[in-house]
């Protein structure tokens, strides 16, 4: 009786996870087929199959943002943001966890604050700070930034994950005569390659898909001009061209969905691992 009971519970919550699967599919399908039809098509019926795959959206794309330049600003913003995210935010967290202070305490209390405050409240503070700083329309700008942003979130995580690293490695390193920095960088940075590999991949998918932030410190300045920024060229005042839209949009969010897809586990298990000591 149970094993019946139980296998019809079983078939329910595949049933619903089949539909929730479906739901959220949905998106992707719309996106997928429509990137490959007429604006006529797509007016007419969104939902429906193509009839005629139109691979040239995907070259007249390539060829209006100027593809090319735009994936290379996106990929340099965002490894430049990331590297100093990582460095800047492991040092900090292991400056907090290992020298215990009143200060410290306040900082890091500081930095989980900022976690809860809007982004859209700080806008126009950041525009005139930018500005008087000469900071908009600037690689180091907007690198600059994405530091000051992703720095809170990335310290939580590396201060969890610090607790676990043994002491007594470090206190060995010290007595083999290592400085700090060597048992810093020597010891503990290799060791924090689980949460570090965490807090990559999520400021870089923060990063990649970002457009307000670009939007307000990159402004009129084409030559930084990132993927999001340049999709939106295809959506005017009193025309939409959803065909090129749409193929942009693929083109721009394939990189990051395969870096993604390639390195999900590791989100998972850097959390978990930071977690297990309080």
């Amino acid at each position: 009786m149970k094993v019946s009971t139980y296998k019809s519970n079983t078939f329910i919550l595949e049933i619903f996870a089949v539909l929730l699967a479906v739901l959220f599919l949905a998106p992707f399908y719309l996106v997928l087929t429509n990137s490959v039809k007429t604006l006529k098509e797509i007016l007419l019926d969104a939902a429906s199959f193509p009839q005629l795959f139109h691979w040239s959206n995907y070259s007249d794309v390539w060829k209006v943002i100027d593809f090319p330049q735009a994936f290379m600003n996106s990929l340099q913003i965002t490894a430049f943001s990331v590297v100093f995210i990582v460095l800047f935010s492991s040092m900090a967290a292991y400056q907090i966890v290992r020298r215990p202070s009143k200060f410290n305490s306040f900082v890091f209390l500081l930095l989980i604050s900022a976690m809860i405050i809007p982004f859209q409240s700080l806008m126009l503070q950041l525009v005139r700070v930018t500005s008087l700083l000469e900071l908009r329309g600037e690689l180091y700008g907007i690198v600059a930034c994405y530091l000051g942003f992703g720095m809170p979130l990335s310290v939580f995580l590396f201060h969890g994950f610090i607790k676990t690293v043994p002491l007594e490695l470090e206190e060995a390193a010290r007595v083999d005569g290592s400085n700090p920095y060597g048992v810093f960088f020597r010891i503990v940075f290799p060791l924090l390659m689980p949460i570090m590999v965490t807090v990559v991949i999520l400021n870089t998918l923060w990063i990649w898909n970002d457009y307000l932030l670009p939007v307000l410190i990159i402004g009129g300045n084409k030559d930084l001009t990132t993927l999001p920024l340049a999709v939106t060229k295809f959506f005017g005042q009193y025309t939409k061209k959803w065909d090129l839209a749409l193929a942009g949009l693929i083109m721009a969010i394939t990189p990051i969905l395969l870096f993604f897809l390639i390195l999900q586990k590791y989100i998972v298990e850097g959390v978990t691992a930071g977690s297990v000591k309080g």
